[in-house]
């Protein structure tokens, strides 16, 4: 199966669902803390760029559903800047094969299983992102 840089938040029960998702389809994880990662403009435009800005964004961030961050507001350079002052808002997983070196944003099942392959019956034809509780947030990392 296909090798994986796998960038998350440390403590996040929607990264380890999908974490297992992944895992169960035979495919291995070269795991990392998103929130710590030395991101630049150009490494983290690499997994973003093809994607619509709002969509570069982690949803269940509690500065985006409250309405702090207004996604339909910011262009491309204010979005970057924004995600590299606070990592917290990138959306999540981001992730990167070692075979071909192509990248993935999120965790849409479907899109997922199109892009590594899930197996034959993926863990679930609904999306595996964001947070799964409406009520409990994923623990802080240390």
């Amino acid at each position: 199966m296909t090798h994986l840089v796998f960038f998350e938040k440390p403590g996040c029960g929607g990264n380890a669902r999908q974490r297992a998702a992944l895992e169960a389809a035979g495919h291995t994880l070269e795991r990392r803390n998103l929130l710590t990662a030395h991101w630049t403009s150009e490494s983290l435009l690499a997994f973003l760029a093809p994607l619509p800005v709002p969509d570069w964004f982690n949803r269940a961030a509690p500065r985006v559903k409250s309405g702090e961050v207004q996604l339909d507001a910011l262009d491309a350079e204010a979005a970057l800047a924004l995600l590299l002052q606070e990592p917290l808002l990138i959306r999540r997983p981001l992730m990167q094969r070692t075979d071909n070196r192509t990248r993935h944003v999120g965790f849409e099942a479907a899109a997922v299983d199109a892009w590594v392959g899930l197996g034959t019956k993926p863990a679930s034809t609904r999306t595996l992102e964001g947070c799964a509780s409406p009520t409990e947030r994923c623990a802080s990392p240390d």
